[in-house]
């Protein structure tokens, strides 16, 4: 926080000695005497009040509250039954699965979100499946998946987030946050989500860019966007750019790149008053962009002034823009745009002018608000805080020149437009910045969820948009989606998608995990070798068939303490539940003549800091996860997942207890008719959940 200002008395007589000043005591105060800051006071010293440290001293107080309740952070309420009691359907109604808050650098839900509802991607991603331990193709895919099985229940990304962890890309650009960091507000959230989407997107376009060769998991639909170093990721985002540079000696450089992604390049504020400018003229200002900079000349053999030009030679299938509203000088344009916008909009409607200060009668209000005048608004308020169109219109004549203009979702092409040439774009997704000093602020998304989706979920063709804020999902009007009041709602990513997106790709997912993922595999422990084998994998004439029983046990490690606090009547409150991590999964034949006989036994590697073992449950010690000293099967996290991925989808029956959270923290989505759960099997009505050991004391 500011330092309160020093006594005038004691700058009035302070002496100087090099950068060190010193003065007497002027005795205004008593010895440890504190002023009482009025809480009125606070704002003297602080714009924004400090984040609380405790949950519990953010309590909502709904007449100090502008974010409307919808967009605040969400947090799961944990009890001493973790999350069994938690209703999470109270959040969301739909079909569509959240994602969970809780895991360090989950910030980016709302951009999975985003990436999971283009169906170009969501197919590629999980079409996509290669060798790399830590690849967030093929972990996006995995997730994609999850998200396609639930229905309405809220999902883990935390396999995703642990590769996202380890990419050193990732930590260079700043994207990996400590959790002290996240939860006090101290990074703008804004600016880090737009980094995220621009290494997002070139992260993926360079992973399924790379050539696969022969491999163990490859399927036959893995090529089926592309070969040769081919990437769909280029086909949906990128667009070739000629950027030329013309020094004062009329030397003139030209060379041609690519973008995946264009971020808004705002005009100078110094005229008074602001020019109204359309969306497109400024998209278009952004993409051909201008502008003076120093830069080295071969001709002059120095650095010279010289005026940069980049122009389009190609149009994106999807129009990704970065907001860059980062400044109150771009929070300011973006307000006075939308004041010119309602007011246009209101002169179209209700047939007069609106400016500043002017009054308008109760009736004159209602009337434009009335379908029975020819209004087709039914509110007013749906057309305040809107400047970005629903549709764009973008022509690149034969001389490469780039035309943008604002359209309504209605407009087609004419009969006489080249439809190579000239695309409609449709808003399909917007990321914004919720900016709330109690909580630190958040990122959430509205999505337009399309038909095939709707399709898949509910068994209906329509469109529709939605709030994605972790696992809060609820329909929202078309127009709140475009609604940004800068006080508290402040865009960041905008993605508009050219009409008829998915005529243009193959959409069919082929599943690329094949059946010798089971098959015997080497360790990655050294010792290992040396040490008798606790299990014997699966032969070719054994493979699982639908219906065929398995045992499953998995054990776990932590990798960070849960945080808790006491409250004043001595009950504990958990804020934040420790973070787990599968550390050994086994898996025993049903059936057969190998029958309670293990065939995976594996020990996951990790590479990052555990914090307890949980011997005494577990059973795991120190060096047992560390492929230079282990002496068990050791194997990567992915390569397991895999082959529990290929039991579920070929249909066998697990057999275990308490399997519903081992599917969680391994990040599973499992058909409850494919779970046989002894927790559930031997569990009475209104009664608590029976132990493993009391069970197998008594049974066996």
């Amino acid at each position: 926080r500011r330092a309160p200002p020093v006594d005038p008395e004691i700058l009035r007589t302070m002496k100087k000695v090099g950068f060190i000043g010193y003065a007497p005591n002027p005795r205004t105060k008593l010895r440890n005497q504190i002023p009482y800051r009025l809480k009125e006071m606070d704002n003297e010293f602080d714009n924004f009040s400090q984040v609380p440290e405790s949950p519990i001293g953010r309590e909502e107080e709904p007449h100090l509250y502008r974010v409307a309740k919808k967009y605040r952070k969400v947090t799961i309420k944990y009890s001493k039954l973790g999350l069994e009691d938690f209703d999470f359907k109270h959040y969301n109604k739909t079909l569509f699965a959240g994602l969970e808050p809780h895991i360090p650098n989950a910030y980016c839900n709302c951009m999975i979100q985003v990436l999971y509802f283009l169906e170009p991607v969501r197919c590629l991603v999980q079409n996509h499946l290669c060798q790399k331990e830590f690849c967030l193709g093929c972990e996006l895919g995995l997730l994609f998946h999850m998200l396609d099985l639930s229905r309405g229940d809220p999902c883990q990304g935390s396999n995703f987030l642990r590769a996202f962890r380890t990419i050193p890309e990732a930590s260079a650009l700043g994207l990996i946050l400590a959790d002290s960091d996240e939860a006090t507000g101290k990074v703008n959230l804004g600016r880090l989500i737009q980094s995220w989407n621009r290494f997002i997107l070139t992260q993926l376009h360079q992973e399924t860019q790379e050539q696969e060769g022969p491999q163990a998991y490859r399927g036959a639909g893995s090529s089926s966007f592309g070969s040769s170093g081919d990437s769909v990721i280029g086909q949906l985002f990128s667009c070739e750019m000629e950027n030329c540079s013309m020094c004062r000696c009329g030397k003139e450089t030209v060379r041609v790149s690519s973008t995946l992604l264009f971020t808004l390049s705002y005009p100078d504020s110094t005229e008074k008053p602001a020019k109204d400018y359309e969306f497109a003229q400024i998209l278009k200002r952004s993409i051909c962009l201008e502008q003076n900079t120093q830069a080295w000349c071969e001709n002059c053999e120095k650095y010279q002034p010289t005026v940069q030009t980049r122009n389009i030679r190609c149009l994106p299938d999807v129009l990704v823009i970065n907001c860059e509203v980062n400044s109150s000088k771009e929070a300011d344009f973006w307000k006075t745009q939308a004041e010119y916008s309602f007011q246009k909009a209101m002169m179209k409607r209700g047939g007069f002018d609106i400016t500043k200060g002017k009054e308008i009668s109760l009736g004159e209000w209602k009337d434009l608000g009335n379908p029975d005048t020819g209004h087709s608004y039914p509110s007013v308020e749906e057309l305040k805080n809107i400047w970005i169109p629903h549709a764009i219109k973008m022509r690149l004549t034969k001389s490469k020149e780039l035309d943008v203009s604002n359209c309504s979702e209605t407009d087609e092409l004419s009969p006489t437009d080249d439809p190579e040439s000239v695309y409609i774009y449709d808003l399909m997704a917007t990321v914004v910045h919720i900016l709330d000093s109690r909580t630190g602020g958040s990122l959430v998304g509205h999505i337009k969820v399309g038909e095939t989706y709707h399709q898949r979920k509910e068994g209906v063709t329509h469109q529709q948009w939605y709030l994605f804020n972790d696992f809060l999902i609820e329909p929202v009007d078309k127009c709140e989606a475009v609604q940004f009041d800068m006080s508290w709602k402040v865009p960041a990513i905008l993605y508009y998608a050219r009409r008829n997106l998915n005529s243009k790709y193959n959409l069919v997912i082929k599943n690329p995990i094949e059946a010798s993922v089971l098959l015997a595999e080497a360790s990655l422990a050294r010792k290992q070798r040396k040490c008798h084998a606790t299990f014997i994998p699966l032969m070719l004439n054994e493979m699982p068939q639908a219906g065929d029983l398995v045992g499953l046990d998995a054990e776990f490690v932590t990798l960070n303490e849960e945080e808790a606090e006491l409250r004043s009547d001595g009950t504990k409150s958990t804020i934040k539940p420790s973070q787990m991590s599968v550390a050994r999964i086994t898996c025993v034949r049903g059936q057969g003549p190998n029958e309670g006989v293990p065939f995976i036994d594996d020990y996951i590697s990790t590479q990052e800091q555990v914090v307890d073992y949980l011997t005494q449950y577990s059973g795991i010690k120190p060096g047992d996860l560390d492929a230079k000293i282990s002496s068990k099967h050791l194997t990567t996290l992915k390569s397991t997942y895999l082959k529990l991925r290929f039991l579920i989808d070929v249909g066998v029956k697990f057999v275990g207890h308490g399997l519903q959270k081992d599917f969680r923290v391994i990040n599973l989505m499992v058909p409850k008719d494919q779970v046989i759960d002894t927790v559930y099997l031997f569990h009475i009505p209104r009664k608590r959940m029976i132990s493993l050991r009391f069970l197998a004391w008594y049974f066996l």
